[in-house]
């Protein structure tokens, strides 16, 4: 028989190479080959190298169907036994028949101790399309495994299940940080926590004495950000612009009603009205908005340091001046019941009830971005989407290799999460005022509410009603990269569904979304979330959605962390006094002692330093190294794809060099393919 050239690419990454014994089998339409050992008698497979080899079938295999890839641990004569296990991570191989095109198999995976993987030609049809025998069983045998690999569990009874882990070191090499990434975020969170335990604060359990005491803390990791927020936090401008632009700016809606348990007068509003207006009027006009946090009502709380401590559920209002001006707050109720002890604070009142009052709209903004719009709505969501992607899709299939890209680390950072951030014990549970059990109890209220439109950005700023809120930022470059993302997903799925048939009849697609619909959203219908899709246009808005909310929603809400929280006061994690139910009771003392302790502080910051700056290895939005795709049209459209967002980056830095406060966290270049970090 005629000899096949095999061409071998191992991986960069450290530890990327083996001294194992690798071999394949060419599998065809009449029949397979034993192993073909790849063998140069040296270690051919090191970081980064490709190699050669020519290994020649003992009999015709006819067409190609799979190559699979054997890798078996190099043993040592007695009395050494086998040597440690040895990794190896492939980047592809290339099949070069005796006659015939070259055929090029995408792999991309670790292989671990002695393992095989069956491998696709990268041009491979959708798999539901395949009606091999040995095409369909290759399919099956590959999601078992995968599905025995990556098991589903309840962490919390209400939430949204997740990986059947218990521990980072168990997990699979495939979805494991790579080691220069562990490291850097081991080195990054230690210099930080080196800094304050020499200072003497981290484990100092008392007040604050003053607003300048906690400079000690603010000094240490200055950004721009962080020194803006510092100068502003006190201003009623800031305060309204963090709604729009800050870590959540997912709450904020226009306000045609007012509720009925917020009785805001006239007289109240009117010194910022101005004269010749009234609530109905700007009702009416538009221009007014709403934040409310009604879900913290009643929510459970911590003790701290041997104290108790509060949660308010406040309602917000805001002015937006037609045509001029800032958006501004001007009425905060801090419950959702109306009464002589639950006083409407107005911007017209004592300096400090109004500051307190706003702090603590502050600290629940912080409850409700941490609990529900960052850990719910992004991490643990797309969690599941990883999970389900890995278990449903087989390597070949289309949709994996568009979305594997988003999945990276995702596994491994929540469970690294569950670990040392949500875990009895741990950041959560020790230094926040709602603690592990109040953030299951608000997880699970909000898991009750939330809907298919608030995951889709378009949808939920319609709405919200905010469409044309000026210096609404994230509205602005979230659409643009929605935009973009949504054209690239549609050239994509145009290329592989001709219609809305094809979309119907792949089995394995439906179960991607089923199993999402029912381990993330518990099959609650109710959401509105998809349990199968019938339409090409449905399948684009979905599959959009995924890769927005794992990449721009992820950065939106997560990258900023630092820079809005390193200034404790403007987003305090715990209040360690009751909300005030009279005005004239408020000062400097009193503010201070409502303020989270030093070690609280302390260790919110070290967790947000190290949670909101990527430690290195990272993958911005577009940028797939991973040459899943081989065809030429797919090529096409990821080039396009990301000359369409390095448009949107020059527009956006163009925008900013004109803001007193830049908004970066949608700058593509800046955003992560994946939920990461």
């Amino acid at each position: 028989m005629a000899a096949f050239r095999v061409r071998v690419s191992t991986g960069e990454a450290f530890g990327a190479g083996t001294w194992d014994r690798i071999s394949v089998s060419i599998v065809g339409t009449r029949g397979a080959t034993p192993p073909l050992p790849l063998d140069h008698f040296g270690k051919e497979f090191t970081s980064g190298a490709e190699e050669d080899f020519k290994v020649t079938p003992p009999e015709d295999v006819g067409r190609v169907l799979l190559l699979r890839v054997l890798k078996t641990p190099l043993a040592l004569p007695s009395p050494f036994g086998p040597l440690a296990p040895d990794a190896w991570f492939c980047r592809w191989f290339e099949l070069t028949p005796p006659r015939g095109a070259r055929l090029h198999f995408p792999c991309y995976q670790w292989l671990e101790d002695e393992g095989s993987l069956a491998l696709r030609e990268g041009t491979a049809k959708i798999s539901w399309e395949d009606h091999h025998p040995t095409l369909q069983q290759q399919r099956w045998e590959e999601l078992q495994a995968k599905r025995k690999t990556y098991g589903w569990k309840t962490y919390i009874p209400g939430w949204p299940r997740c990986l059947n882990e218990e521990t980072v070191k168990n997990l699979d090499l495939n979805i494991k940080y790579s080691l220069a990434k562990s490291i850097n975020l081991y080195l990054r969170g230690g210099s930080i926590l080196a800094d304050l335990k020499l200072k003497g604060l981290l484990h100092h359990k008392g007040l604050w004495k003053s607003l300048e005491e906690i400079k000690i803390v603010f000094n240490f990791r200055k950004t721009p950000a962080v020194e803006y927020v510092f100068e502003h936090w006190q201003e009623d401008a800031f305060f309204a612009y963090q709604f729009l632009n800050g870590l959540n700016p997912v709450l904020i809606r226009r306000c045609h009603h007012l509720p009925k348990n917020f009785p805001v007068t006239n007289a109240m509003v009117a010194p910022v009205l101005g004269p010749g207006t009234s609530l109905q009027a700007e009702l009416e006009r538009g221009s007014l908005f709403l934040v409310d946090h009604g879900i913290l009502s009643g929510i459970h709380t911590k003790v701290i340091n041997g104290r108790s401590q509060f949660s308010a559920a406040p309602v917000t209002l805001l002015y937006q001046r037609p045509g001029c001006g800032p958006l501004l707050p001007i009425a905060i109720q801090l419950s959702q019941t109306p009464g002589p002890d639950s006083p409407i604070f107005l911007p017209s009142d004592d300096k400090w009830d109004w500051l307190l009052a706003k702090t603590w709209v502050r600290n629940a903004e912080f409850s409700v971005h941490e609990a529900l719009t960052h850990l719910l709505q992004v991490h643990l969501v797309t969690e599941v989407f990883a999970l389900a992607t890995l278990r449903q899709l087989p390597h070949c299939h289309p949709l994996f290799k568009l979305l594997i890209p988003h999945t990276r680390y995702t596994l491994h950072i929540n469970t690294l999460a569950r670990e040392l951030l949500i875990a009895p014990g741990k950041v959560v549970d020790r230094s926040t005022g709602l603690g592990i059990e109040g953030f299951s109890e608000l997880i699970q209220r909000n898991m009750k509410q939330l809907n298919y439109s608030v995951l889709c950005l378009p949808e939920d700023i319609r709405a919200r009603g905010v469409e044309d809120i000026p210096g609404y930022y994230y509205r602005d470059d979230g659409m643009q990269i929605w935009g973009a993302v949504e054209s690239f997903v549609s050239e994509m799925i145009g290329i592989y569904y001709p219609s809305d048939e094809s979309v119907r009849n792949d089995s394995e697609l439906q179960a991607w979304v089923w199993e999402i619909f029912s381990e993330g959203f518990l099959g609650r219908e109710s959401s509105g979330v998809p349990s199968s899709l019938g339409t090409r246009e449905a399948l684009i808005q979905y599959v959009t959605m995924v890769i927005f909310t794992s990449s721009a929603k992820h950065s939106s809400v997560g990258a900023g962390q630092f820079d809005f929280s390193a200034w404790m006061p403007n987003l305090p994690s715990t209040m360690q006094l009751p909300p005030p139910t009279s005005k004239g009771q408020a000062s400097p003392e009193g503010f201070i002692a409502t303020l989270p302790p030093v070690n609280t502080t302390c260790d919110i910051i070290i967790a947000l330093w190290v949670l909101s700056k990527d430690p290195g290895d990272r993958r911005p939005l577009g940028t797939y190294p991973d040459e899943h795709f081989t065809e030429e049209a797919p090529r096409r459209s990821i080039a396009s794809f990301q000359s369409r967002l390095a448009q949107i980056s020059r527009d956006i830095r163009e925008r900013n060099q004109g803001l007193a406060l830049p908004y970066t966290y949608l700058d593509p270049p800046l955003i992560e393919n994946s939920v990461s970090i």
